[in-house]
């Protein structure tokens, strides 16, 4: 089971787990409505590395990325959820729209993002480069995600 882990010790974490030798995957999302693609995508994410964190957008951050009316689950709910994933061994909230300084700070081993991006594309591309971070793209299950079905519910 996974655990929460607060956003001012997870620097220094990530860097006892380096030191002894594990390595450590990130990847990030809102992961509002959990469904088959989050878990598969996160699956998949886990398989790179000993340890796996989730960058969890904050409630704040989710507002302001996808608008008002979102999130539907609050964070405290998505971070609980995501910990009961045995793919995921850490998550830890970030109130800004990018993971960019967090991934700057952790400097993982591996990131991962939806097959949506490419290294033209990914913002967080330079802080890769810089911290020789391998980046692994995702592909994503068609037709699904939580747009989908906050629409189907709506219909």
């Amino acid at each position: 089971m996974g655990q929460i882990i607060k956003r001012e010790h997870i620097a220094d974490f990530v860097e006892k787990l380096h030191k002894s030798g594990k390595t450590v995957v990130t990847t990030n999302g809102c992961f509002d409505i959990l469904h088959v693609g989050h878990v598969r995508y996160l699956q998949k994410t886990k398989s790179f590395a000993d340890y796996s964190i989730v960058l969890l957008n904050s409630d704040k951050s989710v507002r302001s990325i996808k608008g008002e009316g979102r999130p539907i689950n609050n964070e405290n709910d998505r971070a609980e959820i995501l910990c009961a994933l045995s793919c995921v061994d850490y998550v830890v909230m970030f109130d800004e729209d990018s993971p960019a300084q967090l991934l700057d700070e952790i400097k993982p081993d591996v990131y991962t993002k939806g097959a949506d991006y490419t290294m033209e594309t990914l913002p967080e591309a330079d802080i890769m480069r810089k911290n020789n971070t391998r980046v692994e793209f995702i592909t994503f299950v068609d037709g699904k995600s939580t747009t989908n079905i906050i629409n189907a519910i709506k219909h």
